[in-house]
């Protein structure tokens, strides 16, 4: 089997609510830009993927990918995924990974198609279903993470991550709040997005500490190896790191020999695809330390995130960002979350859910080759 084609068509969505979650990251336009990736093949099988997302508009990688990545792909047997990797990933090292983690995305769903097995049972498979978060934006004050929070108590789901405003005696009340509203056996998380100097880390961790949180997630900025250890040394409630910097295997070590952090974090974008993400995830078992699933910023994305956290034993939910509205886009039925707060496996080979072509058709600007 060979790679015969590679073409991205870029679509746009209006319509999309401008959502923030610091206050470094705002998708300022009201539209959401995507790239349908298509790789086809020799053999008339296809892998698809998304580039883009509601906070990175996919023109600012389309160039790279087609530029940069297509020309090496053309003629290579897409069942090779690790030296496609590999090649990918020394040639991005001009570029970011993100048009390199689209890609690996389409080479898993022609191999889940060439196999005739969703992803995460080509990758192994551990279990069937994972329980959701509600993952919150950043909202407009404490009475609205109480409604919000409440809400997704109240459709089933069992737990529900903070975005906070940034300011920390602010963010403490806001936890406070929640946490009387939802009851002490209701599992919260705290997302800070970067945004304390240390001292506001310690006192915002140990103020979720006595809330009963189940983690605390970026309190400091993303290369703070330093203050990352000094803080998990003061603190009892596991420490989260990793989803930033953007980078590959390599960028975790520190963090595991500087002991800096109690759970590993990866995405597709970020780390450049399912390849990146499972090898992180045997990482941080090797270790006994946890993996979560990062939100994947599209709806493809997501689901290839969903399918590796399907296949490994050390992660426990899979996050769902807020305003759904904002982010899920491009499939006919995107992934639901039950009555018991669980999302389940796709049983269809490859990525597993069907792409909404007319909705691409309907937006397309642009179908570059």
């Amino acid at each position: 089997m060979r790679i015969t084609d590679l073409t991205l068509t870029m679509f746009t969505v209006p319509g999309v609510p401008p959502t923030r979650y610091a206050a470094h990251l705002a998708n300022l336009s009201g539209t959401l830009e995507l790239g349908l990736l298509t790789l086809d093949t020799d053999e008339g099988v296809q892998g698809h993927a998304f580039l883009g997302s509601a906070m990175r508009p996919a023109g600012l990688d389309a160039a790279a990918l087609m530029q940069g990545l297509k020309p090496l792909l053309m003629g290579e047997d897409p069942l090779e995924r690790e030296r496609l990797h590999e090649l990918m990933r020394r040639w991005s090292r001009t570029s970011t990974l993100r048009p390199m983690g689209t890609v690996d995305v389409a080479l898993w769903d022609i191999a889940g198609k060439v196999a005739g097995l969703p992803i995460h049972r080509l990758l192994g498979g551990y279990r069937q279903a994972l329980p959701a978060y509600a993952s919150s934006q950043k909202l407009s004050g404490t009475d609205a993470y109480v409604e919000q929070a409440l809400h997704f108590k109240s459709l089933g789901w069992t737990a529900y991550k903070i975005h906070p405003v940034g300011e920390a005696s602010q963010d403490i009340a806001i936890c406070e709040a929640v946490r009387r509203a939802v009851g002490d056996g209701y599992t919260l998380m705290l997302d800070a997005s970067f945004a304390y100097r240390f001292d506001e880390a310690v006192r915002v961790g140990r103020a979720i500490e006595q809330l009963g949180f189940r983690w605390y997630e970026d309190p400091l900025t993303e290369n703070d190896v330093y203050n990352c250890r000094k803080l998990r040394d003061k603190l009892d409630i596991p420490l989260m790191a990793t989803e930033l910097p953007i980078g590959g295997l390599d960028t975790y070590a520190v963090w595991l020999t500087e002991r800096a952090t109690d759970y590993l974090r990866g995405d597709v974008p970020l780390k450049g695809g399912i390849t990146t993400m499972v090898k992180t995830a045997h990482l941080a078992e090797a270790f006994n330390l946890q993996y979560e699933v990062h939100h994947g910023g599209n709806s493809l994305n997501n689901l290839a995130g969903l399918h590796v956290a399907l296949a490994i034993r050390n992660t426990e939910f899979f996050e769902v960002l807020l305003p759904v509205e904002s982010h899920r886009h491009g499939l006919v039925q995107d992934i639901e979350v039950d009555a018991k707060g669980l999302v389940q496996a796709p049983a269809q080979p490859g990525l597993g859910l069907d792409i909404d072509f007319d909705l691409v058709r309907r937006g397309t600007n642009a179908v570059l080759r």
